[in-house]
């Protein structure tokens, strides 16, 4: 296992959803279909540890798939960052997985099939070195993502992920213009070559591979929602059943992690007339998205919007992090990535649990309505909005003030001033969501009762075991984040220092020899 270890993460699932397409014939039960996906996810869970533990000694690991050279066939790349991001998505897959056991995969068709080769799809975007192969995996995470949103859905849901479908569709094929014209002027995809190729770069072709770079990096913002692509997200994600949504939590971070591994590694100090490319548009933008995803949040009607509003307020500060290029705020970055996932896939589950306790009222803040049995959800929603909004002394303000205090002079009035002010926003707009949420007057509640009927709203819904212990799980973790904030910041420093220094990352990718086969 050893020597194909990197391959696993990618293998594991592609077995798992074939095996649950099988398990679907109506004479296996569900607690099969259930069992088998546990099973899959504990193999998983191997694979991943133990990457994660070479990674941490500051071991590249490369596997070379048919035993191509690399410059010739696929490769896959395992260092620091990969492990990170690799931990985050088994985590946060666990917890979605135990919250939709509760019965909602019933009502999805080909719903454990969808969710296996969605990890697949991350799990192999993280992994490759190779720009055209994370092409790839983006299409098998993106095609499993429509089938988990559209699956089993009706109405609003049907229109949203329709428009999804459409919006990534037309991002795919940008995608691919951007790397044929990367190829056509530098020759390779992969990215170790291309890290050495671009500081090679003649000044008569630095202009059109610009433009392709930028091609790309605008791909990967229209990803990760970065101002103005990211109009689509709130509704999408505020349709989707509970478990998806939070699995779509780590959705955005894709394009970031695409985007922080292209700044270093392609776009880095070694890249000549390219160095830098985008940095500061980049920081900009984030800037904007920032201060518009955190009105979002102060504005949203629906409480499942406000949470979309969230994850873009989260991404575009994630944005201003990695686009400092920093070692201190891509490693407070990096630590707030696994925090803000955490955070908002618990805001979409206890959002789930709220919603259905208010019956007809659902998730709309405007409508005054008894919320029964409010006390668990209301002390999860708490926890999850203490740390979504960066108050201490939980995570997020350990992550934001590990990014403030290595701001740059220069950047220091821009970064400090967006992100106190769209933290000001984000707190006032999620204390008015729990405010019209928890605190009910009984003579409004009366009010209500007169003009809807004995509690305004249709007989509540309780929460299943399982959803209750997936919520909590996610928040354990966000705790745990807390707990363990030095040990965990220091693999995240690490993991910056090492994507500084892309030189390393280059030289093991290029001097990795095939075992057997001659180059």
């Amino acid at each position: 296992m050893t020597s194909h270890l990197l391959l696993w993460p990618i293998v594991i699932p592609l077995l798992g959803g074939a095996v649950s397409l099988f398990l679907e014939h109506r004479r296996f039960s569900w607690a099969a279909r259930r069992a088998t996906a546990w099973a899959f996810m504990a193999l998983l869970a191997v694979a991943v540890g133990r990457i994660i533990g070479q990674a941490d000694t500051g071991t590249i690991g490369v596997y070379l798939l048919g035993d191509w050279p690399a410059r010739l066939g696929i490769a896959l790349m395992a260092d620091r960052l990969s492990g990170w991001m690799l931990g985050v998505t088994l985590l946060l897959g666990g917890a979605c997985l135990l919250h939709a056991c509760s019965g909602w995969d019933r009502r999805a068709p080909h719903f454990h099939a969808f969710f296996q080769l969605q990890l697949m799809g991350l799990n192999g975007a993280f992994l490759t070195g190779d720009i055209f192969n994370l092409f790839v995996f983006f299409e098998v995470m993106l095609s499993a993502s429509y089938g988990l949103l559209i699956s089993g859905g009706r109405g609003l849901r049907m229109r949203s992920g329709f428009h999804y479908v459409a919006f990534n569709v037309a991002a795919s094929a940008l995608f691919l213009i951007a790397l044929g014209l990367i190829y056509g002027l530098l020759g390779s995809l992969n990215m170790a070559e291309l890290s050495v190729r671009v500081g090679q770069v003649a000044p008569a072709q630095a202009g059109m591979v610009k433009a392709a770079f930028a091609l790309l990096l605008l791909v990967f913002c229209a990803k990760a929602a970065l101002l103005p692509l990211y109009l689509w997200l709130p509704e999408t994600y505020s349709r989707a059943p509970a478990a998806v949504a939070a699995l779509f939590a780590v959705m955005t971070k894709v394009g970031l992690y695409a985007v922080l591994r292209v700044s270093t590694l392609l776009l880095g100090a070694q890249a000549g007339a390219l160095a830098g490319f985008g940095q500061q548009a980049l920081l900009w933008a984030g800037a904007g998205t920032l201060l518009l995803g955190a009105l979002g949040v102060l504005g949203a009607a629906r409480l499942r919007i406000m949470i979309g509003y969230v994850v873009i307020w989260s991404a575009a500060t994630l944005f201003i992090a990695f686009a400092l290029g920093r070692v201190g705020t891509i490693g407070a970055g990096l630590y707030y990535l696994a925090h803000s996932t955490f955070v908002a896939a618990a805001l979409f589950m206890a959002a789930d649990l709220i919603r259905r306790r208010r019956g007809h009222a659902e998730d709309d803040k405007s409508i005054v309505a008894a919320l029964p049995d409010r006390a668990l959800p209301g002390a999860m929603f708490l926890v999850a909005a203490i740390s979504a909004a960066g108050l201490p002394p939980l995570s997020g303000f350990l992550a934001k003030a590990a990014l403030l205090s290595d701001v740059p002079v220069a950047d220091t009035p821009l970064v400090w001033s967006v992100v106190l002010l769209s933290s000001l926003l984000v707190i006032i707009g999620i204390s008015r969501a729990g405010v019209r949420l928890f605190w009910r007057l009984p003579a409004q509640v009366a009010h209500v009762e007169e003009d809807h009927g004995p509690g305004g709203h249709l007989p509540v819904a309780r929460a299943r075991p399982n959803e209750t212990w997936a919520t909590l799980l996610l928040l354990g973790l966000g705790v745990g984040m807390t707990l363990f904030a030095a040990p965990l910041m220091q693999y995240t420093d690490a993991a910056a220092r090492q994507l500084l220094q892309p030189g390393d990352y280059t030289q093991q990718l290029r001097e990795t020899a095939p075992a057997m086969r001659t180059p």
